[in-house]
């Protein structure tokens, strides 16, 4: 053991993660932080018609498709927060979370629900902020708040 050195036998928790994660790269000057919510307190309907929830949920904080998932959000964060994305983890599938009893994950799941509560995408393996961004962009309400700020 390496002195000064800490290990933890237990697990460490998603939020912790998520922490850890988002100190390793600061945001750029100006840009917008991604905000990222211990999903299994969470309740979707405090997000209607507010926020574009991205749930990732694994069966553990470890599984590498999870810290790869937090990784990538990570990476483009601004890109994220500027179409009000939050993130929704949950990496205990014995909490019985609300979030888990409408999603029914099993293993990885990354699932981006719209503002409306609608689910539109829904995937197995990890994907790049640009990816989410797209299928975002796509969104009816999403091309209204373009044409909005646009003066349109």
């Amino acid at each position: 053991m390496m002195p000064g050195a800490v290990f933890r036998k237990a697990p460490i928790s998603a939020a912790a993660l998520a922490c850890a994660l988002a100190a390793l790269a600061p945001p750029a000057a100006g840009a917008a932080e991604l905000a990222v919510i211990d999903g299994a307190a969470a309740d979707l309907r405090d997000y209607l018609w507010k926020m574009r929830p991205v749930a990732i949920l694994a069966d553990s904080p470890s599984d590498p498709r999870f810290i790869e998932q937090m990784e990538r959000l990570e990476r483009d964060a601004a890109e994220l927060a500027e179409r009000d994305v939050i993130v929704l983890t949950d990496t205990d599938p014995d909490s019985g979370s609300a979030l888990r009893e409408r999603l029914h994950p099993r293993g990885f799941m990354l699932v981006l629900i719209g503002k409306d509560g609608t689910i539109h995408l829904r995937k197995p393996s990890p994907r790049d902020a640009r990816e989410i961004s797209r299928a975002i962009d796509k969104m009816p309400m999403r091309q209204r708040e373009i044409r909005a700020r646009r003066g349109g």
